[in-house]
């Protein structure tokens, strides 16, 4: 993820002199921002680095500065011409002691230094939810599981002497006979035959069938289907001529994601994190037991369409405001493991279905879940406001006090939390008044807005592609196992993506997953009919697994290299993408459809086209995210196979040894600076 150019962190010294190379110059090309003092490397000044240059401090190895050989800043932009870059005043970012404050909030709160891995209470609020909203996610494989079926025999349509026929006979009279089982959707019609003439058994010359007909006494199901004893499908009998509508409710749900998702998106900048998440699990709740009440298939699918935008809130909220909390080394840790806690809901669902028997006990479970869930983070200790947000929307007053409570929470000393609370205090100064950002600033850039086309669509591209491996798993595994083949898919990704993006970085690894689906996708479409079943098979996991890491990692990317003013509604454009590129699973399903091979196609030549797009992303490996937008236009492209220094991550003073009395170092500050750079000792004017 991204690049930029030093934050301004927390001191203030005057203009550089011309000598002081340090502080002047433009950044190198791929060198990130650097954090400053705020939240686990929190937003990034396009401006000098203010420690960077000033007499007796040592520049360390890293950029960092040294006094004493103790490093207290780090981080500045690397020197390279001798040309000084104007420092740029941005009013929406607090001051060099806010962000001192909030440095040092973060790390009381989590005691391994700023933002950094969360711990307790905090960790649970944002995983926790996760196995919860999989459920409701998962839910639709249940509810639209068609069971194996036949039509039911109707005596009216046999001929007078078959109509005592009973058992077995009756069925191999009134239903036709298939290579893998009797027919699903037709009986046989028999026609009035000549009258029987002398010799012959009464209605012999009537008893052979004379066409085929639709069903007229409905189905009989072989149940289960997917544990349940009934679902949506037996209740309304949405099989053969109204087959059609269970792709129908499919699509209709995914689209009740995306639109979940975008306006979650916008709520998220808007009112905050928190309060999108808690508002979102709020109506689930009724919109669930909507759904369990449903008394006809249209008013299903309108409850599920909303019921799953009430999820998408939930789920896009709580990943910006887990993320928001992490510093850079365990900000893909945090995301990986709240993706297995994911997978651990899916995988419950079989059983809870087992359990439940029926469809509408299986949905009030989900919402009885759900409801407790909302209930149990309504209280603040479980999910906090993001401060990075609050910090970066200018509203103080609430980041003061959102720190205070981290700080409370973290059981540091009186003595610690007193001097906090003094730097805190500085947070609140002047009061400004909040700045929100609208979606269609991102519109108006040039970097942000490339960077967000690319994750889109290779987020778009990664999910529809996947139905073109699935399929090829429907003649090997049945049902159940195919579902359950796809989750460990999902886990085995998340997997690769723990073990391979943080030390190759997330563009490096998102090109060579990108490549594995584009080439198992044309050697399917082009060698199916020429290559052994084992080895389409094997392509075809290598494709669904290599197409899931492509989604979560788009998608994670996105939430890296988008700024935080904009982050809520950038990535709930991308992840609405996501959830149009699966609904072409649902719309290739309809019957009688004959656009399967377009759209194989279509997706493995985007698949290829993407690869060359991905080569013009930032990398964001050990890099602080964003804040403003001019932090997002400042990320520059590395070279592919470059890596770059590792930035230091926050907290710059070591949090053994060191008390949290950030005085000392502007004390020390003032010393370095001398008294050439006082404004006392400035030379009077003739």
């Amino acid at each position: 993820m991204g690049a930029g150019v030093q934050p301004g962190a927390a001191l203030g010294p005057p203009e550089p002199s011309g000598n002081n190379r340090g502080a002047q110059g433009e950044a190198e090309p791929g060198r990130g921002t650097r954090p400053g003092l705020g939240l686990g490397g929190g937003g990034a000044h396009r401006g000098r680095d203010v420690a960077g240059g000033v007499r007796g401090w040592d520049s360390g190895p890293e950029g960092g500065q040294k006094e004493g050989g103790r490093t207290w800043l780090r981080g500045g932009a690397v020197p390279r011409r001798g040309r000084a870059e104007p420092s740029r005043a941005r009013p929406h970012l607090p001051g060099p002691r806010g962000m001192a404050a909030a440095g040092a909030a973060t790390e009381a709160a989590t005691g391994t230094g700023g933002g950094a891995r969360p711990r307790g209470r905090r960790a649970a609020g944002g995983w926790a939810p996760c196995l919860a909203l999989a459920l409701g996610w998962a839910l639709g494989w249940a509810l639209g599981a068609e069971p194996p079926h036949r039509c039911r025999p109707d005596a009216a349509l046999l001929p007078p002497p078959l109509r005592r026929l009973a058992g077995a006979a009756l069925l191999r009279a009134a239903v036709p006979r298939l290579r893998g089982g009797w027919s699903p959707c037709q009986l046989y019609r028999y026609r009035h035959g000549p009258p029987a003439t002398p010799g012959t058994a009464p209605g012999t010359a009537t008893a052979r069938p004379d066409g085929t007909g639709p069903c007229t006494r409905g189905w009989h199901y072989a149940l289960p289907a997917a544990g349940l004893r009934s679902n949506m499908v037996t209740q309304w009998d949405l099989v053969c001529a109204s087959r059609w509508k269970v792709p129908l409710e499919q699509t209709t749900h995914l689209l009740g994601w995306t639109l979940g998702s975008v306006a979650a998106g916008l709520a998220c900048d808007r009112f905050g994190r928190r309060p999108t998440f808690v508002v979102s699990l709020g109506l689930a709740v009724p919109l669930g037991l909507g759904v369990a009440l449903a008394i006809n298939f249209l008013m299903v699918l309108v409850a599920r369409m909303l019921f799953g935008a009430a999820l998408a809130g939930a789920f896009l909220s709580l990943y910006v405001a887990r993320l928001e909390q992490c510093d850079p080394p365990h900000r893909l840790e945090v995301t990986m493991v709240a993706g297995f806690f994911w997978i651990a809901g899916e995988l419950l669902l079989p059983g809870l279905a087992v359990l439940c028997r029926d469809w509408r006990v299986l949905q009030g479970a989900v919402t009885m879940i759900l409801a407790l869930l909302a209930a149990c983070w309504w209280c603040p200790a479980l999910l906090l406001e993001s401060p990075r947000w609050l910090l970066a929307t200018q509203q103080l007053e609430r980041a003061r006090k959102t720190l205070q409570a981290l700080a409370e929470s973290s059981g540091r000393g009186a003595d610690e939390q007193g001097s906090l609370m003094a730097e805190l205090e500085t947070l609140a100064e002047g009061s400004p008044q909040p700045r929100y950002h609208a979606v269609c600033e991102i519109f108006s850039t040039r970097v942000i807005w490339k960077n967000s086309v690319i994750l889109g669509f290779t987020a778009f591209i990664g999910s529809g592609i996947r139905h073109c491996f699935t399929r090829n798993l429907a003649p090997h595994l049945p049902r159940f196992s195919s579902y359950l083949a796809l989750v460990g898919a999902e886990a085995v990704a998340c997997l690769f993506l723990c073990l391979t993006a943080e030390r190759f970085g997330r563009r490096a690894v998102l090109l060579l997953c990108t490549v594995l689906t584009g080439i198992s996708s044309l050697l399917l479409l082009a060698l199916t009919q020429y290559l052994l079943d084992l080895i389409v098979l094997t392509l075809s996991v290598v494709g669904i697994t290599a197409s899931h890491a492509v989604t979560m990692l788009s998608i994670f990317f996105a939430s890296e290299v988008l700024p935080t003013v904009v982050r809520g509604a950038g990535l709930g454009l991308i992840v609405g993408a996501s959830f149009v590129g699966k609904a072409a699973a649902p719309i290739t399903a309809i019957p009688n459809s004959r656009g399967f091979f377009l759209h194989h196609l279509v997706f493995a030549s985007f698949a290829i086209l993407s690869v060359l797009s991905i080569m013009l992303l930032p990398e964001s490996r050990g890099r602080s995210l964003p804040q403003s937008l001019q932090d997002g236009e400042s990320q520059r492209r590395p070279p592919l196979f470059h890596r770059p220094p590792r930035e230091d991550h926050l907290p710059l003073l070591s949090p053994r040894g060191i008390p949290h009395d950030y005085s000392r170092l502007v004390s020390s500050a003032k010393r370095a600076l001398g008294p050439r750079h006082s404004p006392a000792a400035a030379p009077p004017e003739t």
